[in-house]
């Protein structure tokens, strides 16, 4: 193990071998796929402009408000994909596995986004000009999270992977729509597969330094935030995102945070040290707090829908 002065492990260096054992791993696993075979092309028919085709209208699409909410958010965080190779490869590199790894993640990723938009422009699920324009706000911003060093670089996309899995595939759930749901179920598996690789990299690292990793994973976990953050309008759009159950608090929880802790075994793991061991509770007492936070937040919830049902049976009998 390279140890420098301070007594921190050089996680660049110790890292790589076991990022190209991986990215190995992964490429035996996943399954190519096309995106063209996922999109209704047949309902697609031109747009207004120079085509004079028919413009868009809210009427078009069947698919619910937070359905349409959660696929332009997930959509846009796809198309933000510049500034995280950039930032990753800022922290890490763009030479040798790290860098073949970037590069790979880099075009998966960006298929994503290619089947995502061809899928709501063939559909006409939402107006395609407040999406294009939404696009280049979102890009030229540049606004991205920036994890620091290759060790953060591994607990901030272990965390955001499976968040990103867990929104994909909640999404096509709840959309009504089986076109839809193929090819986010496609896209989650990709994206669970990017996880795997990232949680693996992390269970590599707690194994070289556990107290010292899980001191970084820990300010990682409390400070964590959706990559959305940065878009237009991202606040309202996360609300009725949450409020229709695509990810709120209690998915956070139950479906990011309780799983990856307890594959990664971070509340058996031993030599922690002094300050690993004060990371592992301020990690248990955040997961109690967010408990019961996702708690009250579901419970006004339902609060608020029965609300509105008793509302629209008192207008429909009225």
């Amino acid at each position: 193990m390279k140890i420098d002065t301070a007594g921190a492990v050089h996680w660049l260096a110790e890292l790589e071998p076991i990022v190209e054992v991986l990215m190995n791993r992964h490429l035996a696993t996943a399954r190519e796929w096309f995106p063209h075979q996922y999109v209704p092309w047949s309902l697609g028919r031109d747009f207004d402009g120079p085509l004079d085709g028919e413009p868009w209208r809210p009427e078009h699409s069947t698919l619910a408000p937070a359905v349409r909410s959660a696929l332009v958010v997930n959509l846009l965080t796809e198309d933000n994909l510049p500034g995280y190779h950039w930032t990753i490869g800022a922290q890490t590199s763009r030479d040798g596995a790290w860098g073949a790894w970037l590069h790979h993640w880099t075009a998966e990723e960006d298929r994503h986004a290619c089947a995502i938009r061809a899928y709501l422009h063939a559909s006409r699920a939402v107006d395609p000009i407040a999406l294009e324009r939404a696009r280049m706000a979102q890009v030229a911003t540049g606004a991205v999270p920036e994890p620091t060093g290759a060790l953060g670089v591994v607990c901030y996309a272990a965390v955001q992977e499976l968040a990103t899995r867990v929104s994909h595939r909640n999404t096509g759930r709840l959309s009504g729509d089986p076109v839809c749901d193929r090819l986010l179920a496609r896209v989650a598996q990709d994206e669970n597969l990017h996880m795997v690789f990232y949680r693996e990299l992390l269970r590599a690292a707690l194994e070289l330094a556990p107290g010292q990793v899980l001191t970084r994973l820990d300010a990682t976990v409390r400070a964590f935030a959706m990559p959305g953050q940065g878009m237009p309008g991202y606040a309202r759009l996360a609300g009725e995102i949450a409020v229709a159950g695509v990810y709120d608090l209690r998915v956070h929880h139950d479906e990011v945070l309780v799983p990856l802790l307890r594959a990664l075994g971070v509340f058996e793991l031993t030599g922690l040290g002094p300050a690993g061991e004060q990371a592992r509770e301020r990690l248990a007492d955040h997961l109690a707090r967010l408990d019961a936070r996702a708690a009250r937040f579901v419970e006004r919830r339902e609060q608020a829908l029965a609300v509105r049902a008793a509302r629209r049976e008192r207008a429909a009998t009225a």
